[in-house]
C-alpha cells in the first residue's frame, strides 16, 4: 500500500545501499537525501508523499542501514552526487524529483545542476552557499580528531545534536531510534569521514549553475533551525530563479515538528504546475 514504507538494497560500487521506500512502484519517482543523520529523518513524511509519488529515500554508504564505508575522498558532495546517480541507475530510475536535507541538500543541488535528471528539487533546511560547515563539523578536519574519536563520544554528540534538532522533546525511543547507527565504528568512522569532507566551495561553486537552470525548487524550511538558519535559505530564494520558500514551525529536522505542514508543501510543489520566477516565498 501507497501508506507503508519498507526497505530494499541496491549495489552501488560494491556496497549493499539501504533505501526506505514508500509508494506505487509506478508513480512518478521521488530520491530523498540525508546530511548528517540518515533516511530516519524523511520517515515522518513518507507515508504521505507515498501518496503521490515513489519514495526513495537512500542511505549513503556507512549510514543508517546501508554496508559500505565513507573515506574522506568519498564523502566530498561531487563524490557523494556520484553515489546518488550510480544509485538512481541500479533502482531503475533516470529522470527524477530529488529533495535533500543538510549536507544532503548540498549533494542535491550538485545533482541539480549538473546531471540533467532532475525535475523538481526540495532542499530542507539544507546546506547551501557558505552556511557550513558549522564548528561541531569542522573541527573533524583534522585527522587527529577523526582518529581519536570513540562511538561512546559520537554517540554523546549526536544525541545532543538530535535533541537540539527538534522543537518538541523527542521519546526515548525515537532518540534511540536515530541514534542505533552510529553504535558502529564503521559507521563513526563514516560520520567524521562525512564531516572532515565538509566545505562550502562545493555548494558555492553551484551558484551560477543553479541560476541558469532555474529549475523548479521549493525550500521547506523549520524557521527556529540554530544550524542552519532561515536567512539562508532567504538569500537562496532572491538569488535562484524558480525558487520558492515555505516556512513550517521546527527547528532543524521540521518532519519531527511539522510533519504534516512539511508534507503539504512537498506536495503542492511536486505535484503542482510549473511556476513562474516571480512567485514570492510562501
Amino acid at each position: 500500500m501507497a501508506g507503508r514504507t519498507a526497505r530494499q538494497q541496491v549495489e552501488v560500487d560494491g556496497a549493499q545501499l539501504s533505501v526506505l521506500t514508500a509508494g506505487d512502484p509506478e508513480a512518478r519517482p521521488l530520491l530523498l537525501l540525508h546530511g548528517t543523520f540518515w533516511s530516519r529523518v524523511w520517515q515522518p513524511v513518507l507515508p504521505a508523499l507515498g501518496e503521490a509519488a515513489r519514495c526513495l529515500a537512500l542511505d549513503l554508504p556507512g549510514f543508517g542501514a546501508s554496508g559500505g564505508e565513507l573515506d574522506v575522498a568519498h564523502a566530498t558532495v561531487p563524490a557523494l552526487a556520484r553515489t546518488v546517480l550510480a544509485a538512481a541507475d541500479a533502482l531503475g530510475v533516470e529522470e527524477f524529483d530529488l529533495a535533500g536535507h543538510d549536507i544532503g541538500g548540498g549533494i542535491a543541488q550538485h545533482v541539480a545542476a549538473t546531471s540533467g535528471r532532475v525535475r523538481r528539487l526540495v532542499l530542507m533546511n539544507s546546506v547551501m552557499f557558505d552556511s557550513w560547515p558549522v564548528p561541531a563539523v569542522e573541527r573533524f578536519r583534522d585527522p587527529q580528531v577523526r582518529a581519536a574519536t570513540t562511538v561512546e563520544e559520537l554517540l554523546a554528540a549526536r544525541a545532543a545534536s538530535t535533541r537540539g534538532s527538534v522543537a518538541r522533546e523527542l521519546g526515548e525511543e525515537e532518540l534511540a531510534d536515530y541514534l542505533a547507527p552510529w553504535r558502529d565504528p564503521v559507521r563513526v568512522r563514516s560520520w567524521t569521514a562525512l564531516a572532515a569532507a565538509a566545505d562550502p566551495r562545493y555548494t558555492m561553486d553551484l551558484v551560477p549553475a543553479l541560476q541558469e537552470a532555474a529549475l523548479p525548487t521549493r525550500l521547506v524550511w523549520g524557521r527556529d533551525d540554530d544550524f542552519q538558519k532561515i536567512g539562508f535559505a532567504r538569500r537562496y530564494v532572491e538569488q535562484v530563479p524558480g525558487s520558492d520558500l515555505v516556512e513550517v514551525d521546527g527547528r532543524h529536522i521540521p518532519t519531527e515538528d511539522s510533519p504534516d505542514a512539511v508534507a503539504a508543501a512537498m506536495l503542492e510543489h511536486l505535484t503542482g504546475g510549473d511556476r513562474g520566477t516571480d512567485r514570492p516565498g510562501a
